[in-house]
């Protein structure tokens, strides 16, 4: 029944055409919701990418901070009496 009513539907030459363009028109409109998927997805890895740079440059100046501490009490003072601290 239905086969037999697409048939006839699909004889008519505007039809066909119509059919044809609404296939272009959907084929067309996936293809761009793929594309804006695909600049989401860019996007949230490119902030990803610029967090985890800032937690390594904050990561690696409290490293440089941590070698650069006094070992112990006598050099804590010894830097604090040259003003070197």
């Amino acid at each position: 029944m239905i086969t037999a009513l697409l048939t006839g539907i699909a004889a008519a030459p505007w039809m066909r055409a119509a059919l044809r363009y609404g296939a272009i028109v959907v084929a067309v409109v996936l293809f761009l919701l793929s594309i804006r998927r695909a600049g989401e997805r860019a996007g949230r890895m490119a902030e990803r990418l610029e967090t985890m740079e800032n937690a390594n440059d904050v990561q690696r100046q409290m490293l440089d901070a941590a070698a650069r501490r006094p070992r112990d009490r006598g050099e804590l003072a010894d830097r604090l009496r040259n003003g070197r601290f």
